[in-house]
């Protein structure tokens, strides 16, 4: 993995298998979609069974957390979904904004866009949409969303920095997120980073949670808050595939973690440049 094009590609064709797949086939299979060489995606995901909106044919199991529970979603919002996938937390979160409000999924992958507007047309929803986009390059305007949220997305986005920047661009002033995903504490083994696999699987592409939380800062955003943190666990039948008996016992006893974090951030409502009566108007 060396180029951010093919880390892209790694991403979209294994998340193009999953989308042909069930969440039940992606948790019962070992190690997730492939068979046992690839990350168990089930490992992060969370329960959304209870929540108002929940549709089973959306929810692939593929989420680290539920972002919807701490966005502050009022009726008529417009909601912008990062990484939306089959739809899982645009159908929930549609049920939050009600018929007055608009909810816009944004995914790279084709299978997954077809399977979502699928989803939806099975729903009759005409205010949830799905545009088939890059996070870096938002198919969306500026200032167009009260609310941004994403699913255990960001962390395989190779540059994290136009992502944000690109997540404070369509949301309007005095706007906000609220995001779910995949950070480090401690440098993981030299084998989990270079393994393709793990990268898709939402581990390698990881970063410090401390640096992650720094480039939400200095995107510009304000009141960044970790909303939520979760240890994960990452079992030894995954871990064996890239490291030997050694290593995973290092990796045990070292302080490196994994964890599930939801991150809030405001973006401040803009100032006038020239104050009236300050002479340079």
């Amino acid at each position: 993995m060396s180029t951010s094009e093919e880390l892209k590609k790694i991403v979209k064709d294994k998340y193009s298998e999953i989308a042909l797949q069930s969440k039940e086939q992606n948790e019962v299979s070992c190690c997730g979609a492939t068979g046992c060489g690839t990350v168990d995606y089930a490992i992060f995901a969370e329960n959304y069974t209870e929540l108002e909106g929940y549709t089973p044919d959306a929810d692939l199991g593929l989420g680290c957390g539920v972002p919807t529970e701490f966005a502050r979603i009022k009726k008529g919002d417009t909601v912008v979904d990062l990484g939306s996938g089959a739809g899982n937390d645009c159908f929930v979160t549609r049920a939050l904004v009600g018929e007055n409000g608009k909810v816009i999924g944004v995914d790279m992958t084709e299978v997954m866009i077809a399977k979502a507007r699928e989803n939806a047309d099975k729903l009759g929803f005409n205010n949830v949409e799905f545009r088939q986009g890059e996070i870096e390059r938002l198919p969306i305007a500026a200032n167009r969303a009260d609310v941004v949220i994403s699913n255990c997305v960001l962390n395989l986005v190779p540059d994290k920095r136009k992502a944000f920047a690109e997540t404070y661009r369509v949301l309007k002033p005095g706007g906000h997120f609220s995001i779910s995903d995949v950070v480090l504490i401690g440098d993981l083994p030299e084998g989990l980073v270079n393994a393709a696999e793990m990268y898709a699987g939402c581990v390698s592409g990881a970063i410090q949670k401390e640096e992650y939380l720094q480039i939400i800062r200095e995107t510009g955003f304000e009141n960044v808050t970790v909303q939520k943190e979760k240890a994960i666990h990452v079992p030894d039948e995954i871990l064996k595939d890239f490291l030997d008996e050694a290593g995973i016992r290092q990796f045990r006893e070292s302080n490196t973690g994994i964890f599930s974090i939801t991150v809030y951030g405001d973006k401040p409502f803009e100032t006038l440049l020239c104050e009236p009566g300050s002479g340079c108007c």
